[in-house]
């Protein structure tokens, strides 16, 4: 999380100065958009975290390394597909929940399905992509895709 942090604040930062800089009010404009977005995205934060927390104490070690383990095989991963396109949120919903379930024994391949289920085929994205795209887009995305997340973990499992 450090570097993340200090890579954050690498980009802030001279965007911050640019801003100051312009005297246009861009500086005001930034800050006030930046503070409307934290009090919108506070309360999803704080609960996930909360869920974070819980997930890692009461995480059943033997179950997550038996479901989707280092020696899970392809049931691991196509738990983990699962898994994966039933994660809500974004980022930093997401990745503290793999993180814990890593910690608690799930393998590399397994860890490496999820996050690509996750980015690729998440069931949230359905209900912005069928409006916008169509059914037969969907379908054909959604076939194609869900052997992408599959294949990331089982070449993760075979280099690593």
């Amino acid at each position: 999380m450090l570097t993340a942090t200090i890579t954050l604040w690498i980009i802030a930062i001279p965007l911050i100065a640019y801003a100051w800089r312009r005297r246009d009010n861009s500086l005001n404009k930034g800050l006030q958009l930046a503070w409307d977005a934290t009090r919108r995205n506070a309360a999803l934060l704080i609960i996930a975290f909360i869920i974070v927390g819980f997930v890692n104490v009461l995480s059943p070690t033997e179950l997550v390394q038996k479901w989707i383990g280092a020696d899970s095989g392809w049931p691991g991963l196509f738990w983990a597909e699962i898994i994966g396109m039933l994660l809500p949120g974004g980022p930093y919903v997401v990745f503290p929940l793999i993180a814990v379930l890593h910690s608690a024994g799930a393998g590399l391949g397994a860890v490496v399905t999820l996050i690509t289920s996750w980015a690729t085929q998440a069931l949230l994205t359905i209900t912005f992509e069928l409006p916008f795209m169509g059914w037969r887009f969907v379908v054909i995305r959604w076939g194609l895709g869900l052997a992408v997340p599959l294949l990331a973990g089982a070449i993760a499992e075979v280099l690593f």
